[in-house]
């Protein structure tokens, strides 16, 4: 299969490109396209063969559920078997935008693109390219990540031709992407709403606009549970680079002393070595490759940067990675649990 790359203006997309994608759709196709998150890899949410070729593509696990796309809140009402209360205050407040909310399905909804579950997760994406395919091929979209399972996620087109070129009919580059790590899910199907992946949303707005507690699951953080997963990325591994990744916690120059000693035990035994760095701390690193996320200070930088950082390891064929830690007060809880995916858990406390 020949993958098309077209070239979008985000801010006014092409009518004959967009009726193009649309169609692909429609007839069951995949397409690859921007969000404000990551890029996703699309299909019609209601179609059970479509979901199948998503995972095929992919290579993702049939019982990881994909997050369905929709343009306008009715969307949700007609394929929630019931909408709580919650969804409402949540959608006028944050959609569109990066929250997915998880709700019971009704019979419309295949399980093909639930992964198995009674339900389903919904989110009406901040992106114009987004929007319009939904719109113009009026099907509710499936997107997980536009990647190969397992592996950073997309934040611009180059990177969704690297992974699945000649995998899927089209990708709509859009450029890059504004947030650069996915979107905040909420489960509301439970007494007490729940975070299961954190993101942009954070508890505390969260729980601002539903003037009620909000529970974030325990599994975020901690190992991977060996239970069903509820939300995409809940049980796999997830935004790895293809080398061994390990964080390094504690105060700076612990940690900067800790990962120095490390670099140097791997060269000498003749290994290519990279370290994610700050730009506080990069001046201070000796490794083959020191590539800074961004200030400390600065939290939407480093979360836009960190998969395309995870991504240019890779190009480098590095053959281990060392990343600082990066508990920042807003949205560090977001960064460190895709960091821990991708280090598979592996953590030195110093």
């Amino acid at each position: 299969m020949q993958t098309k790359l077209i070239k979008i203006d985000a801010d006014d997309p092409n009518k004959e490109d967009m009726r193009e994608a649309a169609e692909i759709i429609r007839s069951g196709g995949l397409v690859a396209f921007p969000t404000e998150t990551v890029y996703g890899l699309g299909a019609n949410a209601l179609d059970p063969e479509a979901s199948k070729r998503i995972y095929a593509a992919k290579g993702r696990p049939s019982d990881n559920p994909l997050i369905v796309h929709i343009c306008r809140f009715e969307e949700l009402l007609s394929i929630a078997k019931e909408v709580p209360p919650q969804a409402e205050k949540l959608a006028d407040a944050f959609w569109p935008g990066p929250l997915t909310m998880i709700v019971w399905k009704n019979e419309k909804v295949p399980y093909e693109t639930t992964g198995g579950m009674d339900t389903v997760a919904i989110r009406m994406p901040n992106h114009p390219v987004a929007l319009a395919l939904i719109d113009e091929s009026g099907c509710m979209i499936a997107a997980p990540s536009a990647n190969t399972s397992g592996k950073p996620s997309p934040t611009e087109a180059g990177h969704v031709a690297l992974d699945l070129d000649g995998k899927i009919p089209m990708i709509l580059d859009g450029g890059p992407v504004g947030i650069g790590i996915e979107s905040t899910i909420i489960d509301l199907t439970e007494k007490v709403p729940m975070i299961l992946r954190p993101g942009y949303i954070t508890k505390e707005m969260l729980e601002e606009v539903l003037g009620e507690e909000v529970r974030i699951d325990p599994g975020i953080i901690a190992s991977d549970s060996t239970k069903k997963p509820k939300a995409p990325g809940m049980k796999y591994k997830h935004y790895a680079p293809k080398a061994d990744l390990v964080l390094v916690e504690g105060e700076q120059e612990a940690v900067v002393a800790e990962i120095n000693a490390l670099v140097r035990e791997k060269q000498a035994a003749g290994l290519k070595v990279g370290v994610v760095a700050t730009d506080e701390t990069e001046s201070l690193y000796q490794a083959d490759y020191v590539v800074t996320i961004g200030a400390r200070s600065d939290e939407d930088a480093i979360a836009r940067h960190l998969y395309k950082i995870l991504r240019e390891f890779d190009d480098w064929n590095v053959d281990a990675i060392y990343s600082e830690s990066f508990s920042t007060p807003r949205i560090g809880q977001a960064i460190m649990n895709r960091l821990m995916k991708a280090a598979g858990h592996q953590v030195i406390h110093v």
